[in-house]
Order: structure tokens, then C-alpha cells, then sequence
């Protein structure tokens, strides 16, 4: 096959050439070009000559007829199986080393590499499948609803596309351990449906053979789910919260949204009916310098850009009216009434996207480092270590998840799938998925306010399926 397509193309190589010679003989007949190109075919014929008569060509064409030899029988996995058995006996784990020996080509002749390669193919086109649609529901739900209440402020496009692209990462990194179960879970319950299983356990295969692709596939699915989490995830979380302070210091009420409460740590705005730049019934709680409880109330304003660094926007108040008192003595209190009062509102007071580097925007590598620096500090607080130490587990735990799921994925399609594998994979699978995310999600709770370890809280959903998964895989293996 290889030598018809180099003979297909050096006749047409050839053709072209004739062709291009013919031109230019039939343009400049009798000139000097065509003596120079006639002089340079013939040197052309003169080295050709000399070339068929070498010895480097007869040294070459042995060393290329023996690389053609080698890649039509060389097989990248039996290759890669047996250096990692010599590997492992070298490092003293024998009966490792003679299982991956004979993992995918046996003692017998058997190759198994066939019906791997088969098992690849499958489980990765049912994951690929699996993960478009969890992504198109994270998409729309982390998205979509973002973009909608910024397209409605009139911001421009461009912008909001940047939006999206930088959340991307986000959104992959979600969806990459769900779709592992579920898309492994409908493909193998589709082969033990159509009793593909079975005719592969009647041949005296063991559930080894499919064991391998499943774990090695859900292996470099969390090696990829953890790039992204682990660099893509930071840097697109970085460029996404400097694109949206940028259309918020241009574009102040993309933050105002109509009968909506923004609260801060120790601010409170409550917003009314929101139009454009205008703002009606406005209140504003926060303490002030003093220590003093301050409230400001006004009928209507005028939201204005800031010019300072570090105000996110002016107000432009009127009718306004303030009061301040202290809350241990709230019978004494100051009344302040004024027709226009000028409000500075602060990125910290009522945006999320702050400048201060978040857990979020730093890669393991960089957390790592600042949790222990933090667990130097003596003004550090254990809530705020415990956050950061949260993040730094769920940086690992979550794209390593995918190795977890395809090794519960294996005996749940297998005891569940006989019947209807596809639609039972499909349905086990998403509760599965929602039993997970409430545990990831519970996690992150408890240990933000409790203070529980966070290691423990991240990989607990990873240790449990992990569990399950041992004990539905040791109840096959016993059948």
C-alpha cells in the first residue's frame, strides 16, 4: 500500500513537472531562461545518474526497508506492556511484572491488543458523547444566565465571548468525572446487554481484560481533567475576573440588578427597579469609621463612573437621607437630609471579582506553597487556612475522580446492565452523579463554616466510590 501511494505520487510529481518545464519552454523559447533551465535539468540528470550508482543509496535503502518492516509489525501497546514488565521485575515486583507480560499478548499467542483496542474505542466514543451533554447543562447553567443579564446591559459582544471562553476551563473540568461514569456505564452496559461479555467470558477471558482499557482510560481522562483544573482553571478564572472588572468600571450597572440584595462583609445594598443608569428606591446599610451603624436611603439615582482607583462606581443621590447611631445606645441617633449626595461605591462592597488572588487562581503548586506559608502566620484564622486547604484537595479529588468512577462503572453496568444496558447506565449514572456533586457540595459547606479537615471532606465521595465500587467488583469476580 505504501509503494502504490510513492508511486501515485512520483507520477504525479512528474506530471506536474512536465507541465511546468513546457510552459515555460513554450513562454521563453530561445531566451536566456530557458537555456539556464535547460542547463539546470541537465545537472539534475548528471547527479541522478551518480546517485543510482552510490553506495549511500544502497546503505539507505536497506535502512528504509527495514524501518518498513518494523512499523508494519511493530505494536505500540504489546511494546509498551512488555517494557513496563521488565520494568517492574527489574524493581522487584515479579508477579506484577508476569501479569503485565502477558496483559495484552499471552504466552499462547493470543493477542488481545485487537479486542483492547475495541474496548478504547468504545468506552472513549460513549465518554465523549456523555461529555457533551454534561457539558451543554453546565454550560447553560454556569453560562448562559451570566451572559443573559450582561447582553442586557448592552455590553459588547466581544466582551461577553471573552466571558465565555474563560469559563470554559470551569466548565471541562465539571463535566469531565461525570462523563466518565456515565458514558462508561452505558457502554459496558450495552456489551453485557448484547452479551458481548458473556461471549468474551466463554472464551476464557477473565474481567482483567476488560479491567485494563477501563482504568487505563480513566486514568488519562483525571491526568487531562487535572491540567485543565490545575492550570487552565486558574489562569481562564484570572483573565475572566480582570475582563469583568474592566466592563464593570466601564459599565457600573451590569452589577445593579432590579430588586436584588448585594452584600458584603459588613455592607449592604437593597436595590430597586433598575433602567439603564437609573436606580429608584436605594438602601444602604454599613459601619462607619466610628464604629457607627450607618443607613442611606434615597428616592432615586444615577449610577456614574468612578474616577478613583478602587471605586467601582458613584451614585448620584437624590432626596437622600442618612442615619447613623450606635447600636448600644440606639435611642440616640442623627438624622442628615440632603437634595443630591454623591455615594462612592467600592469593587470589595458589591462585586465578588476582587483583586486579591483567590484560592481559585492559583495552581496546587502555588496553594501548596501559601498554606504553608499562612500556617507560619499567627493572624492567620483557621476558617480562612481551612478554605484555602478545601480548594487545595479539591484540586486533585475532582479530576481524579474519573479513576474512581470507571472502576465502579465496571461491575455496576455488569450485575445492572443484562437488560436494557444503555438506558439502566444512563439512569444509575446520573443519580450517582447527584448523590457525588451534594457530597463535593456539602463538603465545601461544612468545612467552610465548621472548620473540618478538608482533605477528609474532599475525597470522602472519592473514598466511598471507591468502596462501592470494591465491593460490587469482589460480588462479579465471586459469580
Amino acid at each position: 500500500m505504501f509503494n502504490d501511494i510513492l508511486q501515485k505520487l512520483t507520477s504525479k510529481v512528474k506530471s506536474i513537472s512536465k507541465k511546468i518545464k513546457e510552459f515555460f519552454f513554450s513562454k521563453y523559447n530561445n531566451s536566456k531562461a530557458e537555456k539556464q533551465i535547460r542547463h539546470i535539468e541537465a545537472l539534475g540528470y548528471y547527479y541522478h545518474r551518480i546517485w543510482k550508482k552510490s553506495h549511500l543509496r544502497v546503505v539507505l535503502q536497506k535502512y528504509v526497508s527495514k524501518l518498513k518492516v518494523f512499523f508494519s509489525t511493530f505494536n505500540l501497546l504489546n511494546s509498551l506492556f512488555k517494557w513496563l514488565s521488565i520494568i517492574f521485575i527489574k524493581l522487584g515486583y515479579k508477579k506484577q511484572g508476569e501479569f503485565l507480560s502477558t496483559a495484552v499478548q499471552e504466552k499462547s499467542g493470543l493477542n488481545r491488543y485487537v479486542l483492547v483496542r475495541y474496548l478504547f474505542k468504545e468506552l472513549f466514543l460513549y465518554f465523549f458523547v456523555a461529555f457533551l451533554f454534561f457539558f451543554f447543562i453546565f454550560f447553560v447553567n454556569q453560562i448562559l444566565l451570566i451572559i443573559q443579564k450582561i447582553l442586557e446591559k448592552k455590553v459588547p459582544l466581544w466582551d461577553v465571548i471573552r466571558l465565555m471562553n474563560y469559563a470554559l476551563p470551569s466548565i471541562i473540568a465539571q463535566s469531565a468525572p461525570f462523563a466518565t461514569l456515565v458514558g462508561f456505564l452505558m457502554c459496558l452496559g450495552r456489551l453485557a446487554s448484547e452479551n458481548e461479555v458473556l461471549i468474551l467470558r466463554a472464551s476464557g477471558q477473565g474481567y482483567k481484560i476488560i479491567l485494563i482499557p477501563v482504568l487505563s482510560l480513566g486514568l488519562l481522562i483525571s491526568v487531562c481533567s487535572f491540567f485543565v483544573n490545575d492550570y487552565l482553571l486558574p489562569l481562564g478564572t484570572i483573565k475572566y475576573n480582570q475582563l469583568y472588572r474592566s466592563i464593570l468600571q466601564s459599565n457600573p450597572s451590569v452589577e445593579l440588578e432590579p430588586n436584588s440584595v448585594k452584600r458584603a462583609v459588613d455592607k449592604t445594598l437593597v436595590i430597586g427597579n433598575v433602567q439603564n443608569e437609573n436606580v429608584s428606591d436605594l438602601i444602604f446599610f454599613d459601619i462607619g469609621d466610628n464604629e457607627q451603624q450607618r443607613i442611606i436611603i434615597a428616592d432615586a439615582s444615577v449610577v456614574q463612573k468612578a474616577d478613583d482607583s478602587g471605586v467601582l462606581m458613584k451614585l448620584k443621590m437624590n432626596n437622600a437621607t442618612v442615619v447613623m447611631f450606635d447600636k448600644n445606645k440606639k435611642q440616640n441617633y442623627d438624622v442628615l437630609t440632603s437634595d443630591e449626595m454623591i455615594l462612592n461605591i467600592f469593587e470589595s462592597t458589591i462585586s465578588s471579582t476582587s483583586k486579591k488572588v483567590s484560592p481559585r487562581e492559583m495552581t496546587s503548586y502555588d496553594l501548596n506553597k501559601r498554606i504553608k506559608n499562612m500556617e507560619k502566620m499567627e493572624n492567620v484564622s483557621k476558617k480562612q487556612l481551612n478554605s484555602y486547604k478545601l480548594e487545595y484537595n479539591k484540586k486533585f479529588s475532582l479530576p481524579f475522580g474519573s479513576i474512581f468512577f470507571a472502576f465502579l462503572a465496571l461491575p455496576l453496568a455488569l450485575i445492572f446492565g443484562k437488560h436494557n444496558g444503555q438506558t439502566i447506565g444512563l439512569i444509575i449514572g446520573i443519580v450517582i452523579c447527584v448523590l457525588y456533586w451534594t457530597m463535593m457540595i456539602l463538603g465545601q459547606i461544612f468545612g467552610n463554616r465548621g472548620g473540618i479537615n478538608g482533605f477528609w471532606l474532599m475525597w470522602l465521595p472519592n473514598i466511598s466510590i471507591a468502596t462501592v465500587g470494591s465491593f460490587f467488583y469482589l460480588g462479579l469476580i465471586k459469580k
